[in-house]
């Protein structure tokens, strides 16, 4: 078993001065945080692989595609492989749980 604290990822990822720390890679999936600042810009480009976002704090809108939808705490949005996907309007830091499949990088 491997258990995590969203604290603990939450302060090695802003030591690793990114937005975006992987904390579990799998041969089936892989999972990460992810962290955009209030008015900040998502760089995101598509990915080749399923993804499932969990947000665990914030407030701000995703786009997937053509279609938008406001996102908050408890939301929890699927990216189908080569989508193209940004979160906007971010209101409030957001922290976002990834999950991958198949694995990214």
């Amino acid at each position: 078993m491997k258990a995590f604290r969203l604290e603990d990822l939450d302060a090695e990822r802003a030591a690793h001065d990114g937005a975006y720390l992987r904390f579990l890679r799998e041969r089936t999936m892989s999972a990460g945080l992810y962290a955009l600042d209030a008015g900040t810009v998502d760089p995101q480009q598509p990915h080749e692989q399923d993804e499932i976002y969990f947000v665990v704090s914030g407030r701000g809108a995703l786009t997937v595609g053509a279609e938008t939808t406001q996102v908050a705490r408890g939301s929890v949005v699927h990216v189908p492989a080569r989508t193209p996907h940004k979160f906007h309007h971010i209101t409030e830091d957001l922290r976002v749980l990834v999950v991958f499949s198949p694995p990214e990088g």
